[in-house]
């Protein structure tokens, strides 16, 4: 498969797609820009860096932004800090999306991209709770089909993480490996689930998205992208089976621009598979 291009935004650090199923919207975000984009359109210029958003049951969005979980309306731009994370001055939040039960799920990481400070943090409208800690890149996030395992991406690891997920409360439990990345293939960076679990997982520097089956570790698809640092992806339209990709340009020499001059764009490839849903942020 070969994903085609939607838009040639040339994200500094296109990430975050999110698919809003009652408005039939893709949302998704250039961090380091501080820009919302729904589909093709620039939404909104923020004021700060954002790292990812979720679909709100009201119809407005919930951010993630440097240390903050805001509601955003999208009519008017405004935002209300819905909780502040105690972060340092270097951190920032980066992927994160909601759980099947409303939650909002987002990590953070230390912005020179080194150092294990970041965390997982799951927010219910009213407590803010640490899941994990000692992340360096807090990364893809995907639920199985059942909803009661919790995949979870550290990108330096090039490991997938599986937990047990109870819904009822959020909580994780018995971690380990489902599946490493090798080297050849890039970073494992965003990642989302289709109805038949598999995993997608979008990789940095690996201009590529890749098709995992969780319970073997084994690759099982690829689909090539014309942008090297292939960032996320997300499932949408109609029949949930297109998939939508996300992209950047950050830290590319000249001659990797000349290769990938599309590398910043929003792609999307039409599969035979459904997704599985974006969430809503409904606590």
């Amino acid at each position: 498969m070969q994903a085609e291009l939607l838009l040639d935004a040339k994200a500094t650090l296109g990430e975050g797609p999110a698919w809003d199923v009652k408005t039939q919207t893709l949302y998704w975000v250039d961090i380091l820009e501080k820009r919302i984009y729904a589909g093709t359109e620039l939404l909104a210029q923020l004021d700060d860096f954002i790292g990812c958003l979720a679909p709100c049951k009201n119809g407005n969005l919930i951010l993630g932004k440097r240390a903050s979980f805001v509601d955003f309306e999208p009519a008017s731009s405004r935002q209300t800090v819905l909780a502040s994370l105690n972060e340092s001055a270097t951190n920032r939040v980066n992927d994160g999306k909601c759980d099947p039960a409303g939650r909002f799920l987002a990590g953070t990481m230390d912005m020179n991209e080194k150092d294990p400070r970041g965390s997982l943090y799951s927010f219910d409208g009213k407590n803010t709770t640490s899941l994990l800690s000692g992340i360096t890149i807090s990364n893809g996030l995907a639920w199985s089909p059942d909803y009661k395992t919790l995949y979870y991406i550290d990108t330096p690891t090039r490991e997938v993480k599986a937990f047990d997920y109870e819904v009822s409360t959020g909580q994780l439990a018995n971690p380990r490996t489902a599946i490493h990345v090798h080297e050849s293939l890039g970073w494992p960076d965003g990642m989302t689930s289709d109805t038949e679990g598999n995993l997608w997982i979008a990789m940095w520097g690996g201009a590529q998205v890749t098709k995992w089956n969780p319970g073997s570790g084994k690759l099982v698809g690829q689909v090539s992208t014309p942008a090297l640092h292939t960032s996320s992806c997300v499932f949408g339209g109609r029949d949930m089976n297109e998939l939508y990709i996300t992209s950047a340009r950050k830290n590319m020499s000249e001659a990797d621009l000349k290769k990938y001059p599309l590398s910043g764009g929003l792609f999307k490839v039409v599969t035979n598979i459904m997704g599985m849903p974006t969430f809503e942020f409904t606590m």
